[in-house]
């Protein structure tokens, strides 16, 4: 009996166990589930929310000399879609300079591929007569000769046999016509979804503008408005959390914009020194490229590369390798840590799970955003007393 009375309590501390963990898997599933499937939601939302935090010290620059904040919302958001615009312009005429330049391009390219294949014709060949006999080759060069004989007599009797004359066959009766419905492509059905994709891109992508002055011109009544949620001591926990937030989102976005204009801007002008063709172009994409965890470097040399081609010299290649190489190496090893690493305290190990989640939950744009969003959790975890632990495990 008291074997049987410890295995009825051990099941049901089980039990008990399961029925106290199973509310926190099912909500974290659910919660995955939301962001998977409202990912050009919230990706709209966050990247308007970045866009808020980087326009925000622009913000407080005019109110400083007192402009209202609506006003001076409005002004900053004005002159950011004014340089957007001013880039895209600048944009799109190295775009169509280097359209026209595309069949030089793809020559050079061909010419490459036709080259790096003879290369490695002449490897296999070397190889093969090194490993292979010189009997066994010959046995394979006599079977090869006998296959070419055998298909051109097969070929021979085809044309035979289509000269001969033809026999007219009997009329059928008439037959009824049947149509089959031909179902999708799936390289048709690809297509479909990613250009209604787009198209959900495009829509939600015109309602950035608006979020984002809203965001800016309400902040402090937004602010209040949430704190409102709250009362006594976890009024100021929510203050501190915001904070956080707000400084470690800034840090690293702020941070990444200001070191990616450095970046863009020194990689044009030395693009331009070493006469590399559209360096307005190909410099702000390196720059910012360079900036991508982990696969930032070969990413970043991809546009001067390809641009490099237009000149097709052997030094060119070289020095863009070094440009690229040494401005990524002193931006992450010496301007990184101190604009950014400062601030954001998030471990190696922590980081590349998080790019791995939001990776697959949000694709391209969730590498984008991993990080700051990893890193406004810790905020929330270091300020929340019951959550220091995750804040800890989360932190370096």
């Amino acid at each position: 009996m008291a074997v049987v009375s410890r295995s009825l309590s051990a099941t049901s501390n089980a039990a008990e166990e399961a029925r106290h963990y199973a509310p926190p898997v099912i909500a974290g599933g659910v919660i995955i589930a939301v962001l998977y499937f409202g990912r050009v939601f919230f990706i709209t939302s966050m990247i308007a929310i970045i866009i808020a935090f980087i326009l925000e010290p622009f913000v407080g620059l005019l109110m400083r000399v007192r402009f209202p904040r609506s006003l001076a919302s409005f002004v900053v958001c004005s002159l950011a879609l004014l340089i957007l615009y001013v880039l895209g312009m600048g944009a799109y005429s190295q775009l169509s300079s280097l359209y026209d330049q595309l069949p030089v391009y793809g020559q050079r390219i061909g010419d490459l591929v036709d080259s790096v294949q003879q290369k490695l014709g002449q490897m296999e060949q070397q190889t093969y007569r090194i490993i292979v006999p010189a009997r066994q080759r010959q046995q394979q060069e006599e079977q090869a000769r006998a296959q070419q004989q055998a298909l051109e007599q097969s070929r021979t009797r085809r044309r035979a046999q289509q000269q001969a004359p033809v026999i007219p066959q009997p009329v059928p009766g008439a037959i009824p016509e049947v149509r089959i419905h031909e179902e999708g492509t799936p390289i048709g059905d690809y297509i479909y979804a990613r250009l209604s994709s787009f198209y959900q891109i495009l829509l939600m992508a015109s309602f950035i503008p608006f979020l984002v002055y809203f965001m800016l011109s309400w902040r402090d009544h937004i602010n209040r408005s949430f704190l409102q949620f709250f009362h006594g001591e976890d009024r100021l926990v929510a203050t501190r959390s915001l904070a956080g937030i707000a400084g470690m989102v800034r840090a690293f976005v702020v941070g990444n914009f200001l070191l990616g204009l450095l970046l863009a801007s020194l990689s044009s002008v030395l693009f331009w020194t070493i006469r590399l063709p559209f360096p307005l172009l190909v410099g702000p994409l390196s720059g910012f490229l360079s900036l991508v965890p982990y696969v930032g470097l070969p990413l970043a040399m991809i546009p001067p590369l390809f641009a490099a081609l237009g000149v097709n010299r052997f030094p060119v290649y070289v020095l863009v390798v070094l440009v690229v190489a040494l401005l990524h190496l002193i931006a992450l090893n010496l301007l990184y840590p101190k604009i950014v690493g400062s601030r954001v305290h998030l471990n190696p190990l922590v980081v590349t799970f998080s790019l791995m989640l939001w990776g697959f939950l949000w694709d391209a744009p969730g590498l984008l955003l991993a990080i700051p969003m990893t890193a406004a959790l810790k905020a929330v975890c270091d300020n929340v007393k019951g959550l220091r632990p995750f804040g800890k495990f989360l932190g370096d």
